[in-house]
């Protein structure tokens, strides 16, 4: 199904996206996720709330498009709108106006994963999501290795946590446990595998720093540093060793952290050849070496190089000005990702 996406979206993207739908839903029966990370990932990729209704006993659990949980019953869901599962059992989207094209798949997806889920279990529909615990950073010591234990990760090993959307194109799709986690981007897929892993592809994904397993919280907000620069298709996957010690103070700074040399950086951007010039910048030695990468001559590049030092009130190339301009160009990178953007289902 992977290898069928790219060929379909360049005859029809509306398809395109309704595979995406099946390949996500596919991957979270695999990964067996709770019924709050399914309606998590449908609510993600409708744009609107979702919600489940059991009645026996009852019970309704509704959650937004950036995977919160919504108080209250809500409105009673249209039957257009709604699909059964079994008796006393439905699910839902709570979209304000007429359907979107990939509802009804989102819908048939949805009631099929959580009915498997039901299938494999109790009543009780929610177990403890103990990756959940493992990627809080408000979570203790004690809870993280009880939640660690629980999915059979060994204390005294390190592993790392793999972030990507629920619309990431997954091949050699690594063995480990893994939930959908609901976070500030939205629900993101979690997966754990060991700090030395066989290769994979995962488009776009971030792999995070290694860890022991008290410290997953700490890999997981480094791998989703790491997913938002990643840049597709040139460069689908980050780890998060390749930046080092950057990524971390990304990771723990946040995206309200104000930083200066970024800002300004913004104003280098405006400029068609900026960021160009400045990842030629980064990314060499020499201002001739940038020169030759860009294909440009060294005149113009000593040109631009001026401009840039004059916006930012350093010069980029000598002493810690690389390491300020090294980190700006990240944050700048990793503000303006669109990665985690999926395009809206076109209306038929």
């Amino acid at each position: 199904m992977q290898d069928l996406l790219g060929r379909i979206a360049r005859l029809d993207p509306s398809a395109s996206l309704g595979l995406r739908v099946i390949a996500c839903f596919d991957e979270l029966i695999v990964g067996n996720v709770n019924t709050r990370a399914l309606l998590a990932a449908a609510a993600s990729l409708a744009g609107c709330a979702a919600g489940f209704g059991q009645s026996d006993p009852t019970r309704v659990i509704r959650v937004g498009p950036k995977g919160e949980l919504l108080p209250g019953p809500g409105p009673a869901p249209a039957a257009e709108a709604s699909a059964p599962i079994a008796a006393g059992m439905v699910v839902w989207l709570e979209r304000e106006g007429a359907a979107l094209a990939n509802d009804a798949i989102i819908l048939e997806r949805l009631a099929l994963a959580v009915r498997i889920r039901q299938g494999r279990g109790p009543r009780e529909v929610d177990n403890r999501r103990h990756l959940g615990i493992l990627t809080d950073r408000e979570a203790s010591d004690e809870e993280r290795l009880a939640a660690a234990g629980a999915i059979g990760l060994v204390a005294s090993h390190r592993y790392r946590v793999v972030a990507a959307p629920l619309f990431a194109v997954w091949s050699g799709r690594p063995s480990g446990p893994e939930d959908v986690i609901g976070t500030r981007y939205g629900p993101i897929h979690a997966l754990v595998i060991p700090e030395t892993y066989d290769a994979f592809e995962a488009s776009p994904s971030g792999i995070g720093a290694a860890t022991t397993v008290v410290g997953l919280h700490h890999s997981f907000r480094t791998a989703l540093v790491a997913l938002r620069l990643s840049l597709p298709p040139a460069e689908p996957q980050v780890l998060a060793d390749t930046y080092g010690g950057l990524v971390e103070l990304l990771a723990e700074a946040g995206d309200d952290a104000w930083h200066r040399d970024a800002e300004c950086l913004d104003a280098v951007a405006r400029h068609a050849w900026g960021m160009e010039t400045v990842d030629a910048l980064v990314m060499t030695q020499s201002v001739r070496e940038a020169a030759r990468r860009l294909g440009i001559h060294h005149s113009t590049m000593q040109s631009r190089l001026d401009t840039i030092a004059a916006t930012l009130g350093f010069n980029p190339i000598a002493g810690f000005g690389r390491s300020r301009l090294g980190t700006a160009y990240l944050q700048h990178r990793m503000r303006r990702s669109t990665v985690l953007d999926l395009p809206a289902p076109s209306m038929r």
